[in-house]
């Protein structure tokens, strides 16, 4: 008898359209995830044809994505609207954070709060939350029942490996990954006032930044445009990563320092804490003293170090990707049940 073939559910993810500037991550946060579940889904990526830019490519946009919507859809962030015309029964939507409504206002606000977070919230059967922080900040803005947001945090990609280096306690290298305005840069070139190190910053350069740094003397280093396997470079070269950001939706850094092995500096603010578990530096990222008093801890406590490095490799495995991906896939059979 010949063996009875199995068909594979199919799930399609819809992607935005990638911008022409600017580096993103969660197209490669929901590959991984494919790639883990290639065996139990059939998976189809229908990438938006037009930037999440005007109403006309926006509609479109909503509409491609109704002629091709299958038994799972998942909208995977950053073009949440795309569910104005999905079956609400079948559409999942993953949101990444709520910074532009935190940072707006009036007209602005309501129209954000509307096809980014109610209307979508509306048209789906379960939100996930790359965040416990998250999810408290959709509750803010929007009421809807809290059973539905499902916390599932992003995972840590099995590229950033253990490598072991020794700590260069004379002139130690500080890496910083990004140069948004929430990534508190100005806090921390004032911090860094007097320090001996260099400052590894990857970012597009800012004039604002350079004049600081110049105006402190410190030795610092501007990269823009790397490769994965040159941003990887940059964390196994580095000595303490910094995240003392004022927001952050997630926080990666913070795991892709700890599974290299390294100490790391943050925020006690938003996901940052939970992301971090125990195994970094909190510092109130408005407070320069703290951030100085945080980052010498690390330069010359050993011991306290060491320790830091240790309990980071323990945390990262909370965010196994074989874990992350079978959380989605239960939300899957959820919709498929």
């Amino acid at each position: 008898m010949a063996n009875k073939q199995i068909l594979k559910p199919k799930v399609v993810f819809f992607h935005r359209k990638p911008r022409s500037v600017g580096n993103y991550s969660v197209e490669f946060i929901f590959e991984d995830v494919r790639k883990r579940l290639s065996n139990k889904i059939a998976a189809e990526v229908v990438v938006s044809k037009y930037e999440s830019s005007g109403f006309l490519k926006r509609l479109y946009n909503c509409l491609e994505a109704w002629r091709k919507q299958g038994p799972v859809n998942h909208i995977t962030g950053d073009v949440n609207y795309l569910g104005l015309f999905l079956k609400r029964n079948t559409t999942i939507q993953t949101i990444l954070d709520c910074v532009h409504l935190n940072t707006s206002a009036g007209i602005k606000y309501k129209i954000l709060k509307l096809f980014w977070l109610s209307i979508p919230e509306k048209r789906s059967r379960y939100i996930t939350a790359i965040s416990e922080s998250t999810k408290q900040e959709i509750l803010r803005h929007h009421s809807c029942d809290p059973e539905k947001i499902v916390v599932i945090p992003v995972a840590i990609s099995p590229n950033f490996k253990r490598a072991d280096k020794p700590f260069n306690k004379e002139k130690p290298v500080i890496l910083q990954v990004g140069t948004a305005p929430n990534k508190n840069i100005p806090n921390l070139i004032e911090a860094l006032k007097g320090l001996p190190c260099i400052l590894n910053i990857v970012g597009k350069q800012n004039d604002e930044y350079e004049g600081l740094l110049k105006k402190y003397s410190i030795e610092y280093k501007y990269e823009w445009g790397l490769s994965d396997e040159e941003i990887i470079r940059r964390y196994e070269q580095a000595d303490i990563v910094n995240l003392t950001s004022t927001y952050e939706g997630f926080g990666m850094p913070i795991l892709e320092a700890q599974a290299v092995g390294r100490a790391v500096i943050t925020s006690n603010l938003f996901s940052m804490p939970e992301v971090a578990g125990n195994a970094a530096v909190m510092v109130d990222p408005f407070k320069v003293a703290e951030i100085r008093e945080g980052l010498q801890k690390i330069i010359h406590d050993d011991s306290f170090r060491n320790e830091l490095v240790k309990r980071g490799f323990e945390n990262i495995k909370r965010f196994d990707p074989d874990v992350i991906a079978a959380q989605y896939l239960d939300l899957y059979k959820r919709i498929l049940a």
